[in-house]
């Protein structure tokens, strides 16, 4: 399938159009995820003309996107902050000008919900029973609020849901829902896809409760289904990310997962077991199970890797080695509010830059620390995926919360290092990485964020030069509306995007 969608996908989705009137429940709390920069966003704005401070670079050709999770009914018991609706945050420069939209992913769930005038689903932090209609992905009792992760492929953005869902696309330029896509596999599609831009594949992998456990698979820039297979597990598993080389895809079985004898009875108690280690199964990237190569690391939990890349017999991964998986309660915490705010503080977990080598002659594994303070949400330069790269920037975390205060730039080469503060009150989300027009270097182009200030009440895009971030933004775009604080973002390059599309109109082509 395409990037245009049929009569009848069209006609399936409309009553998720953007100008639809969306129905609110939601009442005031001293939630400490539904107040203060988590403050859920309920407007849907379009902006052209927007304040500026500083001058919008004119060798920028893209889209900078970010998913974020908005609740719009009363939960259903207690709520964690991932359970809230996606809502995708786009803008897009070109000649020195940009364009804002901010949309709703119109999923399933939460069509539903808006039909009942009511949530229907409970969530991460309550038990599937409470939920009055079956849920989707690995968790089971959860509606696939599409919030987690976002990229672009195939020309159109691609939102998805950390515990497994159908996968969402939208219009990168309008936002307009484009649907699901018939690739995706009953299990769904779990957050943190991979698009090596090199092919423009699409890389993904799902788990379940059930046997096999895991699938992966991969989508061509055609978005057709090229590759689709099972990986084994010894049981039911918890990844969150997975890399990719030019002929490796790179998947992982972490000691931390959901205590097997008490799924049955409905829990999701995800433990830590110290005396395993951990797992990371290199396959060929249209490999299958009998070909995947497993190596054995010392025990952790990872969220999200930054690259990985070939060298000589061995393959390299960067990531962040959690040396806490299971941390106690943070001090920090609120009352009535400890779990949820001590698994989202990152100096709990404590998050590092680590390095795996593994040896593809000898079967062994090499581990090193690259940086032993607490970091997060990394992001590189999306050409250098898969291959040999120099430059990291990643997320410096407020202690206590799930806010991010500022990044870091790591020259892996010299080992050098710059940290850029956003400001008192002031807290971005994931940057991104936007090659300059014309670039020679890797690092030749801007850092992209959102940051919420809380001083003015206002969300601002705010852009760095990556060489020199240390002077400061060199724009400061105010937005309409103030975003919440959320998870993942992306950047796409216009020209990519454009070429996408116009490979998908066979009218275009003909002409």
């Amino acid at each position: 399938m395409g990037f245009e969608r049929t009569g009848a996908d069209r006609a399936a989705f409309s009553a998720g159009a953007a100008e639809a009137p969306i129905r609110y429940t939601l009442e005031a709390s001293d939630h400490p995820y539904l107040n203060g920069a988590w403050t859920p966003q309920h407007e849907e704005h379009t902006a052209e003309d927007m304040p500026v401070i500083g001058t919008v670079p004119t060798d920028i050709d893209g889209v900078y996107v970010r998913n974020t999770e908005n609740p719009v009914h009363t939960p259903l018991g207690r709520y964690h902050p991932f359970d809230g609706d996606g809502m995708i945050h786009a803008i897009s420069f070109r000649d020195g000008k940009a364009a804002y939209r901010n949309r709703f992913v119109r999923t399933k769930g939460f069509q539903a919900e808006q039909e009942a005038g009511r949530a229907l689903w409970s969530g991460l932090a309550e038990q599937p029973s409470r939920s009055e209609k079956p849920g989707w992905g690995a968790h089971g009792g959860l509606k696939d609020s599409s919030s987690t992760d976002v990229i672009i492929h195939a020309g159109s953005i691609l939102s998805t849901f950390y515990q497994c869902g159908e996968a969402y696309r939208l219009d990168p330029y309008t936002l307009e829902p484009l649907g699901t896509d018939d690739w995706c596999p009953p299990e769904g599609v779990s957050a943190h896809p991979k698009v090596d831009e090199k092919t423009g594949e699409l890389l993904f992998f799902n788990y379940s409760k059930q046997a096999p456990y895991m699938h992966y698979g991969v989508v061509g820039p055609d978005n057709q289904l090229k590759h689709f297979t099972p990986i084994p597990l010894p049981g039911a598993r918890l990844p969150h990310d997975m890399a990719f080389t030019t002929n490796w895809s790179i998947l992982n079985d972490f000691p931390l997962f959901w205590e097997e004898e008490l799924l049955p009875k409905g829990y999701h108690v995800a433990r830590f077991h110290p005396e395993m280690k951990s797992r990371f199964g290199l396959i060929p990237r249209y490999g299958t199970a009998d070909q995947i190569r497993w190596f054995e690391a010392e025990p952790t939990y990872v969220l999200h890797f930054l690259n990985a890349w070939e060298e000589g017999d061995e393959v390299v991964l960067d990531g962040y080695f959690q040396d806490n998986p299971v941390p106690k309660t943070s001090p920090d915490a609120w009352p009535a509010y400890e779990r949820i705010m001590t698994f989202l503080d990152q100096n709990m977990l404590q998050p590092k830059l680590h390095r795996w080598r593994f040896n593809l002659k000898t079967g062994e594994t090499k581990e090193e620390r690259l940086d032993d303070r607490v970091l997060e949400f990394g992001v590189i330069n999306n050409q250098v995926g898969g291959t040999p790269y120099r430059y990291a920037y990643s997320a410096v975390s407020k202690p206590g919360w799930f806010l991010f205060t500022g990044l870091v730039k790591h020259d892996l080469k010299t080992g050098d290092s710059q940290t850029v503060e956003f400001g008192p009150e002031r807290y971005g989300s994931e940057p991104c990485f936007a090659p300059r027009i014309g670039a020679t270097d890797e690092d030749d182009g801007y850092l992209i964020t959102f940051v919420t200030d809380m001083n003015e009440d206002r969300s601002e895009c705010v852009i760095y030069d990556a060489q020199k971030a240390g002077d400061g933004p060199v724009a400061r775009i105010i937005l309409p509306g103030r975003i919440s604080s959320g998870t993942h973002a992306t950047w796409s390059q216009g020209p990519t995007i454009r070429a996408a599309r116009d490979a998908s109109r066979p009218d275009r082509n003909a002409a």
